[in-house]
């Protein structure tokens, strides 16, 4: 009779546990009572840029009164430009059931999509250039599930524009990236535009930053100037190919102003922080239960900011009008 007595308690101990187990944490609450949530925040790579949508990402939830350390908890993690990492991650956030997950790149939103798409975990993304070539948007712009976001897309034909008013002898224009949908989608966007502008466009495809130095040589040697985009694996080695750019007298040109602070000539780009904010605002939306990830299309910053370093400029000898 005792066996069976400890059988039965055991039995109900871990029913109770995977009961327990099954509710979300959003049912938590804070000392006071107030609700609480639980995010988890999946950054691709190590950067300026993506530093700053996170940092935007939580202002911007602040600003609709959910903060970190009162009603807030958040789990961070970094991929460091690795796809079996990022997914590793996603995975871990779904199994720790969190209340929404924040997938910055767009590496990170595709595993976190991926990972969470048959749970009941909502996936909000930011600096994703093309939400519909990653097939985190339909051809509409609607979402293709709970998920939704904000987008870096570029302002390629206002940089190019900038670039001829800086260098107007300039002929070939060089660009690094990698197999990213969001570099895909601007390099087709590049060739499309170059010519409008009088350029020809000579691209470098990499698949890691071991490459880098290598074809940072390679395609200095062909070019007169360099474009960045915002592929995450050439932005977190950008200080070596502005290094060799420097060496060669070459300018590079950024995408947002990170880029134009540690060393990129100017841009015609992006603020990430801002962009971060909206994003935080949209997240706000989906944890108070106002709107479903669903509901909302993917969002964009439509006017693009000039950004110059004066010092860069006045080293290679170029006057900015």
């Amino acid at each position: 009779m005792k066996k069976r007595t400890i059988a039965v308690l055991l039995t109900m101990a871990m029913a109770a546990t995977m009961m327990a187990g099954c509710g979300s944490k959003s049912d938590s609450k804070t000392a006071d009572g107030e609700k609480s949530y639980t995010i988890g925040i999946s950054q691709f790579a190590e950067h300026g840029s993506l530093d700053n949508c996170r940092e935007g990402f939580l202002e911007g939830l602040k600003e609709e009164g959910i903060e970190e350390g009162k009603n807030l908890n958040v789990e961070y993690k970094n991929s460091a430009a690795d796809m079996g990492t990022a997914s590793q991650i996603a995975s871990s956030f779904v199994s720790d059931k969190v209340d929404l997950i924040c997938g910055i790149a767009t590496p990170s939103a595709q595993t976190a999509y991926n990972a969470a798409m048959d749970t009941d975990i909502s996936v909000i993304y930011t600096a994703v250039t093309d939400p519909k070539a990653a097939e985190l948007a339909d051809d509409k712009g609607n979402p293709v599930g709970e998920v939704t976001g904000t987008s870096d897309k570029l302002p390629i034909e206002a940089q190019l524009k900038m670039i001829r008013e800086l260098l107007p002898d300039a002929k070939k224009i060089g660009i690094l990236y990698t197999s990213e949908a969001n570099s895909v989608s601007a390099i087709a966007e590049y060739k499309e535009k170059v010519g409008d502008y009088g350029f020809e466009l000579v691209e470098k495809g990499i698949t890691n930053t071991s490459e880098i130095a290598l074809a940072t040589d390679d395609l200095l040697s062909q070019v007169d100037c360099i474009s960045n985009l915002t592929d995450n694996t050439v932005v977190s080695s950008l200080a070596t190919i502005l290094d060799k750019a420097n060496a060669a007298n070459i300018p590079v040109f950024g995408s947002e102003i990170e880029q134009v602070k540690i060393g990129c000539l100017a841009a015609e780009g992006l603020d990430y922080v801002a962009l971060g904010k909206q994003t935080g605002k949209m997240a706000a939306k989906i944890l108070k239960g106002e709107k479903k990830a669903s509901d909302m299309q993917f969002e964009t910053i439509t006017e693009p900011g000039f950004y110059v370093n004066n010092e860069v400029a006045k080293n290679l000898g170029i006057t900015v009008p």
